[in-house]
Formats: structure tokens, C-alpha cells, sequence
């Protein structure tokens, strides 16, 4: 344990911190997994204006290049994560130093890395324009015509944060834009006050597990605070039951997150800025280590 005090609180999120000294026996094979809204941005009403936390870039850029690697795992665009995260420039920063940083978009969809500076995405999936074109009908008849809709290009998101009693209209919305989706071979994603609508086959949990095998990882840290990141959880949780692999899932929780998501966390941390401990602390072990 770092003497300098782990930011990774358990509260009710299970287990004691964890100790650094597991998860970094190999630092080298050691990969550390983001969210982007709620874990490195604060979540806010308009989804284009969530940039993360100042302090984030230059950490992340250390992480990544003093261990296995670091990757955001986000359900926005590749192309808006780069944007809104100064993540451009924080690949720069790892590939000078030979490290590994991947920004895996829309779930896993889409990827960015920062050796190549390439941006890899499928086409659309199919009954993704028949379901937004049908969707303005969908939101009139549940009173929710003044939904904020984002396209993402491979997936449509309703967001009722903007509006009053929001909750309401998110619970008035779930079951018909469930129907449609499934009516056109597509899967709902629900998030807070966001209901997303994308292709099936692809989430957080197969994007990691492809990412832990690439990179051979054979520990790995991820913080996540939505419903988004459950399968990322999951997965984690599952190949930790294997010999010779270690996982630690963190809940980034700001009190108004999903209750599901806490219970399944090891540990918890106070949103964006508890992230930004987290990976000050990190460092601090790293240096600890590199001194010993």
C-alpha cells in the first residue's frame, strides 16, 4: 500500500483498497482502463461540452507510458472522446516515450491508437436510419418531443437530462424505444437520463478482454461509473477467477449513479477528481517501486 494514502475507498463498494504491490508485480503488464463521462469528464446537460478534468492529461500520459498501457473505453465517437479529452495530444506524449494508449469508442466499435494516429470504424449498422427516422413519432407520443437526440454515427442517443422531470420522461421512453430497437436488430443501451441505440455483439466487456489479450496484460485497473460499464466489470471479474490474472474494478460514484454498478465495484472513488487521485497515487507507487 502506498504510503502516501490510497484515494481507492471501499465504502460499500466491498473489499479494502486495493494494494498496489498486486496489481503492479509486473508494471510492465499492468493496463489501466477509463470511462470518459463521470470517470475522467463530469457529466453535464450538454454532452459536448463535458471536457475532463485538467489534471487528467498529463497523468494519463505518465500511467500509460510507465506501464502496459492505458486505454479510454467510452461510449462517444472516437473523433469527439480526441476532442473533448485532449487525447491527441496525450498519445503524442506516450508514443515519445514507447508506451501503449488506445481510445476504444462507441463500446469498443471504434478505435484510435497512438502509435498508428489511425481512426478504425464499421459502417453503420443496419436499421439504424430507419429507427431515427421513426424516432421523432416515438418521442410525440411519449410527451417527449423536446428530447435531446444525438447521432453518433453508429448509434442514436435520447438524452432527458434537459428537460423538466427528467426521470419521468426517461421512464416514459424506455420501453417504446426498447420495442424499436429490438424491432430493428438493434440494442438499447441505458445510461443516466440517456438512452442509447446501437448494433448488438459489441460492449466495454469484449472491447477489455480483446485489449487484455493484445496488450498481455496480466493485471489490470478500470473505472467506470454508468450502466455502460457494467460489462466491463463483469468481464474483469471473470478472468481475475483465472491463475495469474488480477483486476480491480473501480466505481467512479458521484451519489447519483447507478446502485447495480457500486454493487459490483471493489472499490470507489468521488467521480473525475477521484480518478485524478487514483492515478496520482499510481504514480506515486511507480515511483516507489522504481526506487526500491
Amino acid at each position: 500500500m502506498s504510503q502516501h494514502g490510497d484515494p481507492l475507498e471501499s465504502g460499500d463498494a466491498g473489499e479494502c483498497a486495493p494494494a498496489w504491490d498486486v496489481l503492479l508485480a509486473e508494471p510492465q503488464r499492468f493496463v489501466v482502463g477509463l470511462d470518459f463521462d463521470g470517470t475522467l469528464a463530469p457529466i453535464v446537460d450538454d454532452p459536448t461540452a463535458a471536457h475532463i478534468h485538467p489534471d487528467a492529461p498529463a497523468l494519463m500520459a505518465a500511467v500509460a507510458a510507465r506501464t502496459g498501457g492505458l486505454a479510454v473505453v467510452t461510449g462517444r465517437p472516437v473523433r469527439q472522446a480526441l476532442a473533448l479529452g485532449e487525447l491527441e495530444e496525450v498519445g503524442a506524449l506516450v508514443e515519445r516515450s514507447g508506451g501503449r494508449f488506445a481510445v476504444l469508442g462507441q463500446y469498443g466499435n471504434e478505435r484510435w491508437d497512438a502509435h498508428t494516429r489511425r481512426l478504425t470504424t464499421p459502417l453503420p449498422p443496419r436499421g439504424l436510419a430507419t429507427f431515427l427516422a421513426e424516432l421523432p413519432v416515438l418521442l410525440r407520443h411519449a410527451d417527449a418531443a423536446d428530447a435531446f437526440v444525438e447521432s453518433k454515427g453508429l448509434a442514436v442517443a435520447v438524452h432527458t437530462r434537459r428537460m423538466p422531470d427528467s426521470l419521468a420522461v426517461y421512464a416514459r421512453l424506455e420501453e417504446p424505444l426498447t420495442a424499436a430497437a429490438k424491432a430493428h436488430g438493434l440494442t438499447v443501451e441505458p445510461g443516466r437520463q440517456v438512452i442509447e441505440v446501437r448494433a448488438p455483439g459489441m460492449d466495454k466487456g469484449v472491447a477489455l478482454r480483446r485489449l487484455v489479450t493484445e496488450w498481455d496484460a496480466a493485471s489490470v485497473l478500470y473505472a467506470g461509473d454508468d450502466l455502460g460499464d457494467v460489462e466491463a466489470f463483469l468481464a474483469l471479474r471473470d478472468l481475475r477467477s483465472g491463475d495469474g490474472f488480477d483486476a480491480r474494478v473501480v466505481a467512479a460514484h458521484t451519489g447519483d449513479g447507478p446502485a447495480q454498478l457500486l454493487d459490483l465495484a471493489d472499490h470507489r472513488v468521488d467521480g473525475p477528481a477521484g480518478v485524478v487521485a487514483m492515478l496520482r497515487d499510481l504514480l506515486a507507487r511507480l515511483d516507489e517501486l522504481g526506487a526500491a
